[in-house]
């Protein structure tokens, strides 16, 4: 039987687990990209840390899995997070909360804050770009559409501080 969004959200057995970053880490180039390099201690979480950074963004702020990455990194004292994990976590938590939603139940994580690198909204969201551009523009962030996507204007003067 298939797994529920909010199944895929339990932690699992192992997890946080410290290794040295290598080129064959499907997040490598990502990793590289936020300075982080081969050699390097990273840490691959469980869902509930990078859903207890989402929980902790504040109505009129933002975060990006850029942010997500380098606090969950500071609090395991390492260089870097997954930023493939962290996605695929990200997706996960939007998902149960609209899961749970129909099921007329209430998870509090507000994942329409956290965007893409760069300020991009999700694709990957509940109800794709539209729903996420409705949802950001209901706190009052203006968003911008530039080719097919769409972003925050000025997302950086919006990230929450950590």
């Amino acid at each position: 039987m298939k797994k529920t969004w909010r199944e895929k959200m339990e932690d699992k057995d192992g997890y946080p687990k410290v290794l040295k970053l290598e080129k064959s880490f499907p997040c490598y180039k990502a990793l590289q990209k936020m300075g982080v390099e081969e050699g390097d201690d990273v840490v691959l979480v469980n869902p509930s840390h990078v859903i207890g950074v989402m929980k902790s963004v504040p109505r009129g702020k933002l975060i990006t899995i850029r942010e997500i990455c380098a606090r969950i990194a500071q609090n395991f004292g390492v260089k870097g997070c997954c930023s493939l994990t962290a996605g695929i976590f990200i997706t996960t938590a939007a998902n149960a909360v609209e899961e749970a939603a129909k099921e007329g139940k209430r998870l509090k994580i507000p994942y329409w804050r956290t965007l893409k690198t760069d300020g991009f909204l999700n694709e990957k969201y509940p109800g794709g770009l539209e729903s996420h551009k409705a949802l950001l523009e209901a706190e009052g962030h203006g968003v911008v559409k530039k080719g097919k996507r769409y972003y925050v204007h000025d997302f950086e003067r919006r990230i929450v501080k950590s």
